[in-house]
């Protein structure tokens, strides 16, 4: 996850960011808090992790059809325990 992502989901008022200043809607500086930032790329880093290990989505298809439902949900269980959420 990128910061610039988390700085906008911590930061409601954030509405562009340049370098590593944010601002609001005005162009007021915001200053954001580094702690909570960093809190949120650490507790969502599991879905870059899962995103980059997940089959693509031809090859989960056609592990649908080939292989049906159960298969597909094992495939991809793989990933969700092996990344779990925090």
């Amino acid at each position: 996850m990128k910061k610039h992502e988390a700085i906008y989901a911590t930061h409601s008022n954030v509405v562009t960011i340049r370098g590593i200043e944010a601002f609001d809607a005005i162009g007021n500086p915001v200053v954001y808090n580094e702690a909570t930032v960093q809190a949120y790329i650490d507790a969502n880093a599991y879905k870059d992790l899962r995103r980059a290990e997940y089959p693509s989505i031809a090859d989960q298809l056609d592990t649908l059809y080939h292989s049906g439902l159960d298969a597909w949900k094992a495939q991809i269980k793989t990933v969700k325990d092996k990344y779990p959420k925090v």
